[in-house]
């Protein structure tokens, strides 16, 4: 899953995600970066800085604004 979560971001700038113990994380370009050699997710989210195994992601999903 992490090279989907990867490309998703990098398309649309804002992901949501879901990780097998039930958390969830909103990504955005600018304050996620991802590490190919060990699959792991880092999110900078201001005071704290999350490392997310990208083989925990169990599903993702964008926004969607109503007109």
């Amino acid at each position: 899953m992490y090279k989907q979560v990867k490309a998703t971001l990098q398309k649309v700038g804002e992901l949501m995600i879901k990780v097998s113990d039930g958390q969830k994380f909103e990504l955005h370009l600018h304050n996620t970066t991802f590490h190919d050699n060990s699959g792991l997710i880092e999110l900078n989210a201001g005071a704290e800085t999350y490392w997310i195994a990208g083989d925990q992601v169990v599903y993702m999903w964008i926004h969607r604004v109503k007109d």
